[in-house]
């Protein structure tokens, strides 16, 4: 006969592993073939414009994964109108948490602020809840994995990477794509930062004439998953907020 404190040790316990194997989904490529998903991190910055210009142009999409405050406040009037610009042009938009910190080094709270306080603008803003995240630097736990779960995001990381944020040229970038279409992967799932000027106007130009040279249609990450880009969408707010 077992005990029925052995019965609520072991309904704990069974309990415990339920919690712990939530986990969110960790998305390190695109599922459709000939697909390429171009996205971009750390934003939104000043060349954001110049990126959907060429995009659009090429009747192509772009993704971009943003943050609350690390290079600029996203409240910011200018950074404001960058957040309106893309995504009434069609693109979509992602978090890259509040401050782009590194998430595995985090507590469960903090993990959790970094994670709502980057939803809550993009809430106020635009009125959508984003459905996938990308964890700074590509670091992450399976704490993270629990928040971002709990949060109902998809975690998404690469599967090229352009080099621009590890000090590669902007010929150097290049070069890495002419290799990559050479080489021909079924999709891509490409890793870019808006943030730098020779990326926005040397390689993404270059990016885009190689891949669909190479056969492939530029989409956003949710389109190259054959998923929906948000939880929710609804009106957005009015108001003005600080940092």
């Amino acid at each position: 006969m077992i005990s029925s404190g052995l019965m609520v040790c072991a309904s704990a316990t069974a309990a415990n592993v339920t919690e712990r194997a939530s986990l969110a989904q960790v998305i390190t490529s695109c599922v459709k073939p000939q697909t390429a998903a171009l996205t971009f991190d750390d934003g939104p910055s000043l060349y954001i414009y110049d990126i959907s210009r060429q995009l659009i142009a090429a009747g192509a999409k772009g993704t971009f994964f943003w943050n609350g405050n690390n290079y600029q406040c996203i409240y910011d009037p200018e950074s404001v109108n960058r957040v309106k610009y893309i995504y009434d042009n069609g693109h979509m938009v992602a978090s890259h948490t509040w401050a782009h910190k590194n998430l595995a080094t985090l507590t469960f709270d903090q993990i959790h602020d970094e994670m709502w306080r980057v939803e809550q603008a993009l809430q106020r803003i635009l009125g959508v809840t984003p459905a996938f995240m990308r964890p700074p630097y590509g670091s992450y736990n399976d704490l993270v994995r629990e928040v971002s779960f709990q949060r109902g995001q998809k975690m998404v990381t690469w599967d090229f990477d352009a080099g621009d944020s590890t000090g590669s040229t902007a010929a150097q970038s290049n070069a890495a794509y002419d290799a990559l279409a050479a080489k021909h992967p079924s999709n891509v799932l490409a890793l870019n930062h808006e943030i730098h000027e020779q990326t926005a106007h040397v390689v993404v130009p270059h990016a885009i004439k190689t891949l669909q040279a190479a056969g492939y249609k530029l989409v956003t990450v949710a389109e190259c998953l054959g998923q929906q880009p948000y939880q929710s969408v609804v009106a957005p707010q009015t108001g003005s907020w600080t940092c």
